[in-house]
């Protein structure tokens, strides 16, 4: 059977939702003026239908971003936790101005019923890491556009899959690495991309740590939680409200890579952007860290790798201290043989200070713009354009996350081939870049 293009998809969708304006599929868009498209707002079979996969923290910052956009309508949520999905369906039932009766959005606790919807254009993945690529490549197969929060995967192989399965079912995927969107990142990478600095020699990037749980803990169940479905494909495990906490997840190696790919899929991405190596990568990687002494918390807690490229230039990322050291510098700085540049999220320096009043010319080096993150997402759904963050230059910015786990969980210099994706010489090492998968749960 011949497989439908995300594009072709979409406008069956839209056109799906026209001929059942009047049924039931038509419920969730008669509920109120804003939800039927008056005073300015796009009328609800003109809007891209959406849907939730996972609406905790991020999850619901994500959702409110989203349903901020006018061109979007919210019609189902999914999580494991009842209680999140109960109350992210209030959350959007408030926004379109409905009350608690609001028919227009749906609950589910099992991802695989959002995807088996024809009428929802696109999702928004905010599951724990280890989710990421089950749910991204089953949307993708379902022709679902997709935001999908960082880092993008949990291992090299699973980010290659999520990449060709995007590509393969012609779907827009935009990574939540929205550093990508911010105007004071995109200027510092063009001023060092157009030689401001000169010729780079190296950058380094500061990251926060991780951090360490005093014991193992076990907790009773608590009622409305799809524990199972929560674990999914990661090993079996005793319930905790640390090990399932979204700050207790992270630091866990069987569902996360501790801030080594939490925080460093973010600034190591921003290197990659100001090196122009976005669909490349480092050559040898290595490095070493501090690992918690006790504890179900067994992501490295502080670390040093280097990374070198085939030109020579070395990218070096560290991280001092746990993850709530107060004023953490947290940025990336590139060094060149005239001058350095740093960025974070708090403002721009450089040496020398005139770099920072350097104009662009039009004939020079122009990188994406995009001012809004999830606007430019909905943009690139409805144009079938490429998005700011895509999933081929997140994949290859988290691989160098993923590498650096390796290296340093097993002490070892990594020699990485960027063009076939191998590790060189070490079957180990090699091993690490897939992970098993608890049945029933595959790629």
């Amino acid at each position: 059977m011949k497989t439908m293009s995300g594009k072709t998809a979409a406008m069956s969708r839209r056109a799906f939702l026209r001929a059942a304006a009047g049924g039931a599929l038509a419920a969730p868009y008669i509920v109120s003026a804003r939800a039927l498209g008056k005073d300015g707002v796009p009328a609800a079979s003109e809007r891209i239908t959406m849907a939730a996969i996972g609406v905790g923290g991020q999850g619901m910052h994500d959702t409110r971003s989203l349903l901020n956009d006018a061109r979007v309508q919210y019609v189902a949520v999914c999580d494991v936790q009842k209680k999140n999905a109960e109350r992210a369906r209030q959350i959007v039932a408030e926004h379109y101005g409905g009350d608690g009766a609001y028919p227009g959005c749906q609950v589910y606790s099992d991802f695989r019923q959002i995807l088996q919807r024809p009428d929802i254009d696109a999702v928004n993945i905010a599951a724990p890491d280890h989710w990421h690529a089950i749910i991204a490549i089953q949307a993708a197969q379902a022709g679902k556009d997709i935001y999908c929060q960082k880092p993008l995967s949990l291992t090299v192989e699973q980010g290659r899959k999520m990449a060709q399965a995007a590509k393969r079912y012609g779907v827009v995927f935009q990574t939540g690495t929205q550093q990508r969107s911010e105007e004071r990142f995109r200027r510092a990478c063009e001023l060092v991309r157009n030689g401001r600095i000169g010729k780079v020699r190296s950058v380094e990037v500061e990251v926060p740590g991780s951090q360490a749980a005093d014991g193992f803990y076990e907790d009773p169940m608590p009622e409305g939680f799809d524990y199972d479905m929560w674990l999914g494909p990661a090993p079996a495990a005793p319930f905790a409200y640390k090990r399932i906490d979204p700050f207790g997840w992270r630091w866990i190696f069987d569902y996360a890579g501790g801030c080594v790919t939490d925080w460093g899929a973010h600034h190591i991405d921003i290197a990659q952007w100001g090196l122009g190596t976005t669909l490349t990568g480092p050559v040898e990687v290595e490095g070493e860290a501090v690992y918690p002494a006790k504890g179900m918390y067994n992501t490295a807690l502080h670390w040093r790798y280097q990374c070198r490229y085939k030109n020579g230039v070395t990218l070096t990322c560290f991280a001092k201290d746990e993850l709530r050291l107060p004023n953490f510098p947290n940025g990336v700085k590139f060094i060149g043989d005239s001058g350095w540049l740093y960025v974070n999220r708090g403002g721009m320096d450089a040496e020398p200070k005139s770099i920072l009043q350097e104009k662009i010319g039009p004939d020079e080096t122009h990188l994406y713009v995009s001012k809004d993150h999830y606007r430019n997402f909905i943009d690139c759904v409805i144009s079938r354009q490429t998005p700011a963050a895509c999933v081929e230059e997140a994949h290859r910015s988290v691989t160098i996350c993923h590498l650096a786990n390796i290296a340093m969980r097993l002490q070892c210099l990594v020699r990485w081939n960027p063009d076939t994706e191998q590790i060189l010489g070490d079957e180990a090492a090699s091993r690490m870049l897939s992970r098993p998968m608890r049945p029933p749960w595959r790629l």
